[in-house]
């Protein structure tokens, strides 16, 4: 297995004497970074998409060029989403990461929504040629770093393991490094684990450019025009404009509620706030070791995520202790 040189303190990241990272699939919060959240380098067509996009917006300039299977699309992301996952994870729990990681595919599926069929491994392979296929340029800024440059949105991957029919087993994957940057600087959010069950490609744009830009404000008004270019559709706009009333009508975005107002605005608004990182309660280490304690083998960041979502949606109350409330949350499912 060819892998990346291990890198040492990286935003944070301690030190490795492995160059590689064992994904382990129990329990990882769905992440993924800031950049492909905000640009469109993702194709949401469901055919093979061979457009050189060219994408331009305040600082930031991007160009996305296909291989000849296509550009790769949103649903191809969901494999860059579990494996920033995975090294997200790795990083709170004060392991060693570096770009190079081994998963095993059906665990890849499982966590992604998708069936564990012969089908659903060989569209997994078609998905891993697409990201290694597909090259960007870019000044995207990750962390503290604003570089131009080309790259794939996967370096390489390689079968490990396959079974006697063919079947991968195990897959080695090493991240560009732009990406593996921009996981060890934190520029990542968390997903609502709900959005792998999206199956419109414009309804996963558009939660991702709402959890983007929700974060910090009560809502966010963008006019249809500056949409259809963020989310990077190919539709003429009034053809972009009927699927998004579409989507509203639906209403069935986790985590955002969608609204057109006169103007040709469309309004996002948050169900209920979305917590990020730093604020809320705070819970000390020992509560966390103490969860570990109460609920053997979860991952218990996970857990803190999940109960700051609950409090968040029960009016976040006051808390006289964070921890205690913490703990007897982590109590009630231990049942």
């Amino acid at each position: 297995m060819s892998a990346a040189a291990p890198m040492s303190g990286a935003g944070g990241v301690p030190s490795q004497t492995r160059d590689f990272f064992v994904c382990d699939f129990m329990g990882a919060v769905p992440k993924h970074d800031l950049a492909s959240m905000e640009h469109p380098i993702f194709s949401l067509s469901t055919r093979p998409d061979r457009r050189i996009l060219s994408y331009s917006h305040n600082n930031s300039e991007i160009t996305v060029t296909p291989s000849v299977k296509g550009r790769a699309t949103i649903f191809d992301a969901d494999i860059l989403i579990f494996c920033i996952s995975q090294l997200m994870a790795a990083i709170n729990a004060g392991r060693a990461v570096s770009r190079t990681l081994t998963l095993t595919a059906h665990d890849l599926l499982l966590a992604t929504q998708r069936e564990t069929s012969g089908d659903s491994y060989r569209r997994l392979r078609d998905a891993f040629e697409r990201l290694a296929g597909t090259r960007i340029t870019t000044n995207i800024v990750t962390g503290d770093r604003e570089v131009t440059s080309g790259f794939g949105l996967i370096e390489s991957w390689e079968i490990v393991r396959k079974t006697r029919a063919g079947r991968m087993v195990s897959v080695s994957i090493t991240l560009s490094d732009w990406l593996f940057q921009a996981v060890c600087s934190k520029s990542v959010l968390t997903l609502s684990r709900d959005y792998f069950s999206l199956r419109k490609p414009l309804e996963r744009r558009l939660y991702e450019l709402a959890r983007k830009h929700c974060g910090r404000q009560p809502s966010w008004q963008v006019s249809v025009e500056t949409l259809l270019k963020k989310t990077g559709s190919a539709s003429p706009r009034r053809v972009f404009r009927a699927m998004v009333r579409e989507i509203i009508k639906a209403d069935g975005m986790p985590d955002y509620t969608l609204v057109e107002e006169p103007g040709d605005i469309i309004r996002i608004t948050p169900r209920s706030a979305v917590i990020e990182p730093g604020t809320g309660p705070h819970l000390s280490a020992d509560a966390l070791e103490d969860a570990r304690r109460l609920l053997p083998g979860a991952d218990v960041y996970a857990l803190e995520a999940e109960w700051r979502d609950w409090w968040a949606s029960s009016g976040r109350p006051k808390l006289r202790s964070a921890d205690r409330a913490f703990l007897g949350w982590v109590g009630k499912k231990a049942g």
